[in-house]
């Protein structure tokens, strides 16, 4: 499972961007896991969707129905922001697209757990996070951290 975070409000650009890492990782063959409400999340969910992706939204809150359209399996964790622990303990790296405080917590999550991390305009926290221009040069790097 690979993680793409950012997020839950974004502009189209950013949309555009999410939308395909998450096609790309669906076509690679792996699982998309998101936060599965709206924005990157969204856009990322969608893209897997579309190419036939699995997506697998952690929910901060307690009902499935809060997930976006694209979500295959929601998980309804009713947990607020610590749902980002989740999936920082669940994927086995991250494409951070954008972002706000929120994908913030995820990255240092993701980071503390030592997991790769790949930023597409997202936070620069850390000299491990990999920063890359393109979704298809975010894909090959998580991909290359996972063996894939």
């Amino acid at each position: 499972m690979i993680a793409v975070i950012g997020a839950a409000d974004c502009d189209a650009g950013t949309a555009e961007l999410a939308h395909e890492v998450g096609r790309r990782l669906a076509l690679a063959g792996c699982t998309l896991l998101t936060g599965g409400l709206g924005g990157v999340m969204e856009a990322a969910s969608r893209g897997a969707a579309e190419a036939g992706g699995l997506v697998v939204g952690v929910l901060p809150g307690a009902s499935p129905g809060e997930a976006n359209p694209h979500v295959s399996i929601a998980v309804a964790t009713g947990t607020g922001d610590a749902r980002n622990a989740v999936l920082a303990n669940s994927a086995e790296a991250f494409v951070a697209v954008s972002g706000s405080y929120g994908t913030l917590s995820e990255i240092a999550f993701a980071l503390k757990r030592g997991k790769c991390v790949v930023s597409l305009g997202s936070w620069d926290i850390d000299p491990k996070v990999v920063r890359v221009a393109s979704a298809e040069e975010a894909v090959y790097r998580v991909l290359e951290s996972t063996g894939d």
